[in-house]
């Protein structure tokens, strides 16, 4: 499964300061497009009170927080979806992410070139969706060259899926992308296998600069973006990546804390970007608690209790018997395990159970491995 995201978005919007940001390394940066080429990759750790609060009770000898795997990806350009500026290459690692970041610049500095005139954050929307829409046009037109030829030897499932290829074709024509395009289960799974660009989820980041980030009052172009945002239903944060590159690089967390009240920040924008990114992916985390190492886990939402096991060790999922199960907030509210399971609110679930967020979870396995 494909739980990373990948940051996108114009040469010089400050995609690789936020994912140093992000990941606590340093990157070349420049102030010239395409200072990346090949996509940074970096294992982000996802802050989690609930962990914290899990072992102020419990008390492990280890703490382990789980991650999020985030992609820097080199900026589009006009023609980006026939090879500009390894456009192609480009594209091709946005496809292998499972949601996409489209970080949008907001804010004015001459020091740093824009690849247009002013400053408008929908036109360069504009520019990087269109890139990725003409990319999946071509997708499905070669699709379709092959599954005509299919429908003219009298295939029947190839003529159901030209209708839908048809369907999304004429959407994309339109520029309405992919993840847009009302489809029922079978329409989806007929598109599913194309990958196609365009579906994936997005959330739109405005750049915006620190002054701004500080003062709470939104420039014109995050205001722009903002009214963009709420007339086409898409989701939008914003922040100042070069604000979270310093605050993430101070050595001392008690300095890191006075900056953010004197600037009035109560959680810093890569919290809510991570945050953010978990709704995107469709993710929900779990705990275990066991051998003195509390630790955080990333799976799917509904993924049954099986397949999370795997997710910890392979051997778990296969020879998975049941699991106990309870709710990090019961322990927050009864802090011991024995408190729990008097009141009946650990519960043993069987193969069918799909982990909730929030879950503390022993898994019980046959006896050939051990944990």
């Amino acid at each position: 499964m494909s739980i990373q995201c990948g940051i996108i978005g114009l040469p010089n919007v400050g995609k690789s300061t936020l994912f140093s940001a992000l990941t606590h390394t340093q990157v070349h940066t420049d102030t010239y497009p395409f200072t990346t080429v090949e996509p940074n990759i970096g294992i982000v750790p996802v802050p989690d009170d609930r962990l914290t609060r899990l072992s102020r009770i419990l008390k492990p000898e280890k703490v382990t927080p789980t991650t999020l795997r985030i992609l820097d990806i080199a900026g589009l350009i006009k023609g980006s979806h026939r090879g500009e500026g390894l456009g192609n290459q480009f594209l091709a690692q946005i496809r292998e992410v499972g949601a996409v970041l489209h970080l949008v610049r907001c804010f004015m500095n001459d020091q740093v070139s824009h690849t247009s005139d002013g400053l408008d954050p929908v036109r360069d929307i504009d520019i990087v969706e269109t890139e990725i829409i003409l990319k999946d046009i071509e997708t499905v037109t070669n699709r379709l060259e092959k599954t005509a030829s299919q429908v003219k030897g009298g295939d029947g499932a190839a003529a159901q899926e030209k209708e839908v290829l048809d369907k999304v074709a004429v959407s994309l024509d339109r520029g309405v992308p992919a993840r847009k395009i009302q489809m029922d289960t079978e329409e989806s799974l007929i598109t599913r296998n194309l990958f196609l660009i365009s579906a994936k989820p997005v959330l739109y980041v405005a750049n915006v600069n620190e002054e701004e980030m500080t003062s709470h009052h939104p420039g014109s172009s995050t205001e722009t973006l903002s009214e963009w945002a709420k007339e086409h239903g898409e989701k939008m944060l914003v922040l100042s990546a070069t604000l979270e590159h310093e605050l993430a690089f101070l050595e001392n967390e008690e300095e890191r804390h006075f900056f953010m009240e004197e600037w009035g920040i109560r959680t810093t924008g890569l919290q809510s970007l991570l945050r953010e990114s978990y709704a995107l992916l469709n993710l929900v985390t779990f705990f275990t608690t066991e051998s003195d190492h509390a630790q955080a886990w990333t799976v799917k939402r509904n993924t049954p209790a099986p397949r999370a096991a795997g997710v910890i060790h392979s051997d778990f999922e296969r020879e998975f018997i049941k699991a106990d199960v309870y709710h990090c907030t019961d322990l927050f509210a009864h802090p011991l395990e024995s408190e729990l399971r008097e009141r009946g609110l650990i519960h043993t679930h069987g193969r069918e159970y799909l982990v909730q967020d929030g879950d503390v979870v022993k898994f019980k396995h046959s006896p050939t491995t051990t944990r």
